[in-house]
């Protein structure tokens, strides 16, 4: 080594002290850079799961007999399915399922019983609702597993003679061929519009902080509401454009169904953006510069992704999970949005999501505007 690369290596030295220095002055971003990892690695080692089990599932049993009435046992002792209520009708079977209350369905036919007792085939169905193929494959094969345990259980009973045979048949609907895109591709409307307006919102408005041009524009005689409307529109119509053009792709490119009403999606959509472009303005107002502008954006972004249900379906997911994606304004917008697209639900059955999202728009553009007002004085 020359004396010259001595030197310069002795040269780094205080510029290191000075930047770790900086790094402890700045403790927000320092605790963010360490913290969150371990954070958000412990929440998501344990909340996702891939293995889908206790899907909510109706009964319509028309059988009513013992024969039935074990076949439902043995279901439930699977793990796959939970039984959450008992139908009487194959209208309301279908709108259990259409409106999300059930994930599945088993329909025992009235000849059931005396089928088994004849030694004929005696058959059952499954409908499950695969607009989430991972969730539909898990009921599947839960459905499969049944009825061979049923089966292996009435031959055993039996001393002599043919056992009779059981079959359970698995009906998909909204999805018939479990096509992933058909789940992703509406899924990833809502992703998209979450970064966009959290994330380039919250940054946009933190570098006009740091350059000074947003001070610049308070003494002019613009109103600051005029101001921060001025500031978040632009991305509200980037918004809207975006949903249109990943509509039209998903249309062209996958074939994605859209079965409802583009009116209806638009609206909520709007209302949706009007909350995500919320949150961006509140991170705006407590993040001082960029960098901690994106760490904020990370943190929240991440459970959006991995706990709304867009990658991983929610049932699969601890019960702590599945009540903290219950916060997430995403988790309502993409039942929203597969709900529309895929099953054709109107605002009758999406009342209860649009109503939260107003809510969580309330909340937060109140709180975002009063903490904006507040650091632009």
């Amino acid at each position: 080594m020359t004396l010259a690369d001595r030197v310069r290596g002795l040269l780094l030295w205080p510029m290191l002290r000075k930047e770790f220095i900086q790094m402890r002055r700045d403790r927000l971003t320092l605790g963010m850079m360490v913290g969150i990892p371990a954070v958000q690695l412990i929440l998501f080692g344990f909340a996702i799961r891939t293995e889908v089990r206790h899907l909510p599932t109706v009964v319509l049993d028309e059988s009513h007999s013992s024969e039935s009435r074990a076949l439902i046992a043995v279901m439930e002792n699977t793990k796959s399915f939970d039984i959450v209520s008992r139908v009487d009708s194959r209208r309301a079977m279908e709108e259990r399922i259409r409106t999300g209350e059930a994930r599945a369905a088993l329909v025992i036919p009235t000849d059931f019983a005396t089928d088994i007792k004849r030694g004929r085939t005696a058959t059952a169905q499954v409908i499950v609702d695969a607009a989430d193929p991972m969730s539909s494959s898990a009921a599947m094969s839960g459905a499969a597993m049944a009825g061979a345990a049923r089966a292996a259980d009435i031959s055993a009973r039996r001393s002599g003679g043919r056992a009779p045979a059981l079959d359970v048949r698995v009906r998909p609907w909204y999805n018939p061929a479990l096509r992933s895109a058909a789940y992703i591709v509406p899924g990833i409307i809502g992703v998209l519009l979450s970064m966009t307006m959290l994330l380039i919102t919250s940054m946009a408005i933190v570098r006009e902080r740091e350059r000074g041009t947003l001070e610049q524009l308070i003494v002019t005689p613009i109103g600051k509401t005029s101001i921060m409307l001025g500031k978040i529109l632009p991305f509200a119509i980037v918004g809207l454009v975006q949903t249109t053009v990943i509509l039209a792709l998903g249309k062209l490119l996958f074939d994605i169904p859209m079965r409802g009403s583009l009116a209806l999606l638009y609206l909520l959509t709007l209302l949706f953006i009007i909350v995500m472009l919320s949150v961006g303005l509140g991170i705006s107002t407590l993040a001082r510069n960029q960098v901690q502008a994106m760490q904020i954006g990370f943190f929240l972004m991440l459970p959006m992704i991995l706990l709304s249900g867009f990658m991983f379906p929610r049932e699969a997911m601890p019960l702590a999970a599945q009540w903290l994606g219950l916060v997430l304004p995403l988790t309502y917008y993409l039942e929203i949005l597969r709900g529309i697209l895929l099953k054709d639900l109107g605002i009758q059955y999406l009342w209860r999501e649009a109503t939260v999202l107003l809510g969580f728009g309330l909340l937060l553009v109140t709180f975002s505007v009063r903490r904006f007002a507040r650091t632009v004085e």
